[in-house]
């Protein structure tokens, strides 16, 4: 497991060890704050259009450049400020708002029980080594009688933070570009209901009817909020997946590590080979986009 270290500033210079951390040229990351919730920062992408005196194209500066601003799916695998521990995996930016709502406990199935070989923190000599103990956090559950999922919320009338965080998402920040009147083709809309500007009631709403869906799995907690449905942009998803031929642990990483740093929405796991709920895991706490599987064809 030993290429599942984070990746130094040497290495970000030459060969990569783990995954690729280095930004885009010619953009930089940017968060949009929220203001229902103050914890809600959401990143995006500043496009530099024109070059700049301020504009450093390569090192993953727009500054003062002419610009278009794109919601980012690569969580902060692009963002220089963040540090990059795949054993410790990502911040998990949704904890805080799930442990507000008072409607989850921790589950009684031990820590480190594993679904596949139940081994401790650490395998055999050449086994594939399970997420460190030491990372991992007790699995949440609902409580007797509640409901944790963005429908049930959105049904009670309530706007959570992850609503609020996907309503900032697909806006990409259009204010800038005047509002967002005028400026984009009319188009055809196929009898979708889609606003000029995205609200978080707007979303609120859209999930209570059924008609839209926010992947927000309260044991994925690093997960970004984003949405799917037919009045919301276009969503992209990546299938990856070991097989009985080979593939490891740390492609595998690599491989949702590249789908969402090209835009990938979500991922799915389509594992057939050995190992899967070790390989899962490791791509579970290093993804910011939602992961799924598709265990019967």
């Amino acid at each position: 497991m030993s290429s599942l270290e984070s990746p130094s500033s040497s290495e970000k210079n030459g060969a990569e060890k783990g995954p690729t951390t280095s930004p885009f040229p010619a953009s930089r990351k940017v968060f949009v704050p929220g203001t229902i919730y103050a914890d809600v920062h959401v990143p995006m992408r500043e496009i530099a259009l024109t070059s700049s005196s301020d504009s450093a194209g390569g090192n993953g500066s727009s500054e003062g450049a002419t610009c278009v601003t794109v919601y980012d799916t690569s969580g902060p695998y692009t963002d220089p400020n963040a540090a990059i521990d795949l054993r410790r995996g990502l911040e998990p930016v949704r904890l805080g708002w799930i442990g507000a709502r008072g409607d989850v406990c921790e589950s009684d199935v031990p820590a480190d029980k594993s679904g596949e070989t139940g081994r401790g923190d650490v395998a055999t000599e050449g086994d594939v080594e399970r997420f460190p103990l030491a990372s991992r956090r007790a699995a949440l559950r609902a409580r007797a009688g509640k409901n944790v999922t963005q429908m049930h919320y959105a049904r009670q009338g309530i706007i959570t933070p992850e609503m609020e965080y996907v309503a900032i998402r697909e806006n990409q920040r259009r204010e800038a570009l005047g509002g967002g009147d005028g400026r984009a083709h009319p188009g055809e809309d196929f009898g979708a209901e889609i606003p000029q500007r995205v609200t978080p009631e707007f979303v609120r709403d859209e999930i209570a009817r059924g008609r839209a869906i926010i992947p927000a799995n309260v044991n994925h907690p690093e997960c970004e909020p984003m949405i799917i449905g037919r009045n919301f942009l276009v969503k992209i998803n990546a299938n990856i997946g070991n097989s009985a031929l080979g593939s490891s642990v740390e492609e595998e990483v690599d491989k949702m590590v590249w789908a969402i740093r090209w835009g990938s929405d979500t991922v799915m796991d389509l594992s057939t080979g050995d190992k899967i709920h070790e390989t899962r895991e490791w791509v579970l706490r290093n993804a910011p986009v939602p992961i799924g599987t598709v265990p019967i064809y």
